[in-house]
């Protein structure tokens, strides 16, 4: 089980938020370039990297400060947050991530991710990001007309396989992940899971990995100091 390290920026500031509310936000950092390298030096295998103001549709975003993690870090990088056009899209996948996650144009526009998987399918990631397996969209402020399981059957047709899903009532809470859905939409195995979502134990990791999991996203747990990514990496 791959092992991801979360860096939520705002502002240019690294930051977490607690169920995605904006008003928890707790600033870790104003230098998301040495948390990056940090995240690298302690063994994690990719960085999780999403742009919060790109995500709540702010005019200012983070591209540029993303940009330098690319360039500062030998791991690859898989970002998410406001890519809801082809243009946006495109502009970000020439920059050189790994991985692109999109939420809200994958939802609203089959239309633009039919176009996408015929020259980026290797590089989407569908971002599910459920509550009470309902799934949001919009920066997770609107439902969108799906529920998790039917989101998966949708994208399977067009051949993609790889999902983040995250339990938007546990984001930020440290009070361990949705072991439930998680189990429920991994159990043909057809499909490589990501997990987040509450994470705050070795005891967390061992249940994710458990389920079938294909990678584990710490976030909150790792700021908080509550774990330690050589020791995840131990058992994951």
């Amino acid at each position: 089980m791959k092992v991801l390290a979360a860096i939520d920026i705002i502002e240019g500031d690294v930051v977490r938020l607690t169920k995605g509310d904006k008003s928890t936000k707790k600033v870790y950092s104003n230098d998301p370039v040495k948390v990056a390298k940090k995240w690298e030096e302690e063994g994690a295998d990719m960085l999780h990297i999403v742009d919060l103001d790109a995500a709540f549709g702010n005019e200012s975003n983070n591209l540029s400060t993303i940009s330098e993690i690319l360039h500062s870090v030998n791991i690859p990088i898989q970002i998410g947050g406001g890519i809801r056009h082809l243009e946006n899209f495109e502009k970000i996948v020439r920059m050189g991530f790994s991985k692109l996650v999109i939420g809200t144009m994958a939802h609203t526009n089959l239309d633009h991710l039919r176009l996408l998987c015929k020259n980026y399918s290797d590089k989407i990631v569908i971002s599910l990001d459920e509550i009470n397996r309902k799934v949001m969209i919009n920066g997770w402020k609107s439902p969108s007309n799906y529920n998790i399981e039917e989101a998966i059957s949708r994208f399977n047709k067009l051949g993609i396989n790889i999902f983040l899903v995250t339990s938007i009532i546990k984001d930020g809470t440290l009070s361990g992940p949705d072991v439930v859905t998680l189990n429920s939409i991994n159990t043909d195995r057809k499909s490589r899971i990501i997990a987040s979502g509450g994470i705050s134990s070795l005891i967390d990791v061992l249940r994710v990995r458990s389920i079938g999991c294909d990678s584990v996203i710490l976030g909150k747990a790792l700021y908080e100091a509550r774990l330690d990514i050589k020791k995840v990496k131990a058992i994951a």
